[in-house]
């Protein structure tokens, strides 16, 4: 086993403590990567928050990060010693099933191998997340990280930003499309950044108008605040899309009546139970949509259109060590828009 350090959850003290930690020898596709900048994501949050201390199950968050290759397998012609890569939060997948054939390994119908706190589908271990020093990862899942891209910055695009690539490329956002944004976070402030250079003409709805200057800033037309109910009513059927990142359970209803005739609202934000009225749907002809990570060839389109674009996260960059800061900044949405965690403090 090849040792590292890294940030692993401490049911006792409810916290992240520095701990010494292992990694598999390399089999014949790994890659051994240096994590250099890891993303902090609502995701870890919740992790943290819900993990009831089952013994065996260690938790080491962290599933958006870039790095440097250090050693490769023996069957690896990919990389090289030395190459910029980036990973997401997911590291593996069965191969075989249609989904996998079709390049979406996100939707694998055996489940994909997650980057942490998933299931090893050789040796049946806990995957342990990217809150380390190094990782291991199969080379397929691996990509070069693009020359002109900041590698702090450009980590939050392997969970955030292919959240919301995924749902804007396959709904064919382009120009002329109209396109809401509803919060104003981590996923939502990229998901304006890319929907703008994709041309679409883009607004973002947000609860209150205080964000008004950053939709500006990242090139929104405009900004709807979802409590006036004066605005929500002016805006009735006036987008193709609404993409909807807010990561609270709330009413659907109020989005989908902004959706234009045969447009989708997709849920992105909040992985829950949603009601639905039907007439919210009917109305319209609108669809109600949803969509999480992407496989191997959407992240790869993504960091390909991202470099061209030079799109990458507005981050607060930390030291690894203010982790735990981190987290519960995050738990009271005191981030714009998504903390980055240094990993060199950890040497």
């Amino acid at each position: 086993m090849r040792k590292t350090v890294g940030w692993q959850w401490e049911a006792s003290s409810s916290i992240l403590r520095r701990t010494p930690l292992e990694r598999r020898d390399l089999r014949p596709d790994d890659l051994a990567v240096r994590v250099d900048y890891c993303g902090v994501c609502h995701t870890d949050v919740h992790a943290v928050s819900t993990r009831d201390g089952e013994p065996g199950r260690p938790l080491v968050p962290g599933h958006e990060f870039t790095g440097v290759v250090t050693e490769t397998g023996t069957a690896v012609t990919r990389f090289t010693v030395g190459d910029p890569v980036a990973v997401g939060n997911i590291v593996d997948s069965c191969d075989a099933c249609a989904m996998c054939r079709a390049g979406q390994e996100n939707f694998c119908h055996a489940f994909p191998t997650l980057t942490y706190d998933g299931v090893d589908r050789h040796d049946g271990s806990t995957t342990l997340g990217a809150y380390s020093r190094e990782y291991v990862v199969r080379d397929r899942f691996a990509h070069p990280l693009p020359a002109g891209l900041d590698p702090a910055a450009a980590a939050p695009l392997l969970c955030a930003g292919i959240t919301v690539w995924e749902p804007l490329y396959a709904l064919g956002v382009g120009p002329g499309a109209r396109v809401a944004v509803a919060g104003l976070g981590g996923l939502g402030h990229l998901a304006v950044k890319i929907a703008v250079a994709l041309g679409a003409d883009t607004s973002v709805i947000s609860r209150s108008p205080d964000k008004t200057d950053d939709a500006r800033r990242l090139g929104a037309r405009d900004l709807v605040v979802s409590t006036d109910p004066e605005q929500m009513a002016d805006a009735r059927d006036r987008f193709d899309v609404v993409i909807d990142t807010i990561s609270a359970p709330h009413d659907l209803g109020p989005y989908l009546r902004l959706v234009a005739m045969d447009g989708t609202l997709s849920h992105l934000g909040h992985l829950g139970p949603v009601t639905v009225e039907t007439t919210d749907l009917l109305i319209g002809r609108k669809k109600l949509s949803s969509a999480g990570s992407g496989g191997r060839l959407a992240t790869a389109a993504l960091l390909d259109f991202c470099a061209q674009h030079g799109i990458t996260a507005d981050i607060e960059l930390l030291p690894s060590a203010r982790v735990n800061d981190a987290l519960d900044r995050l738990r009271r949405n005191d981030v714009r828009y998504r903390f980055v965690l240094d990993m060199s403090d950890l040497d």
